[in-house]
């Protein structure tokens, strides 16, 4: 296996002294993890940051060998990492797509979901701006496992109904593509949600 494509970086799990195992989201490949060398290092490691965007060279001798990848860096997104809601809202939508979506299976509706929910966290001024967006990808990433979520989409500018649409998408995540990784993983979303009640109506 071999290809150079745009990746979002979804989740980077420490391995060994320097290495990482990245989990690299393209619209092409799917999620697809992939050994770092000196992932873990001064140079790499604030490129690998969940939510960047990076160009990734990934090559492995055969389908069933974890994969080496080069990492270049395209977006940063770090400067969010620091402001409380947006960071909660990036680490929780890349989990989200690190834990449920099967390897090496493409999902192009879904990148270009994450890549443009990711964009709006990062330039809406408010979470106002890039709630509703963050609903829409949760649904579809349901649909596009085939849960089929029923979803009513709330009334503009009502924050409160908003927040009621989101506990009941956190529902439907837990008890399905989440069920097995529900306490790990949800506990990202229940973060965020704390912190959007914050904002109030």
């Amino acid at each position: 296996m071999h290809f150079r494509a745009s990746a979002l970086v979804c989740a980077a799990l420490p391995h060994g002294e320097t290495a990482v195992i990245a989990r690299l989201l393209t619209a092409e490949h799917g999620l697809v993890a992939a050994f770092v060398a000196g992932g873990r290092g001064r140079e790499l490691r604030p490129v690998l940051i969940p939510g960047n965007t990076v160009e990734a060279d990934v090559r492995s001798k055969s389908e069933t060998q974890l994969p080496f990848a080069r990492i270049e860096l395209l977006q940063s997104r770090a400067p969010w990492i620091t402001e409380p809601l947006p960071a909660a809202a990036i680490g929780w939508v890349t989990a989200l797509a690190a834990s449920v979506l099967p390897e090496r299976q493409p999902f192009p509706a879904l990148f270009e979901a994450l890549s443009g929910l990711l964009e709006a966290i990062c330039v809406a001024p408010s979470a106002r701006g890039w709630a509703m967006g963050l609903l829409r990808y949760e649904v579809l990433v349901l649909r596009e496992l085939g849960y089929g979520a029923r979803i009513r989409r709330p009334p503009e500018g009502d924050w409160p109904a908003l927040l009621d649409t989101f506990d009941a998408i956190g529902r439907e995540l837990g008890r399905y593509p989440l069920a097995d990784r529900r306490r790990d993983v949800m506990a990202a979303r229940t973060l965020l949600r704390e912190r959007l009640a914050r904002i109030g109506s």
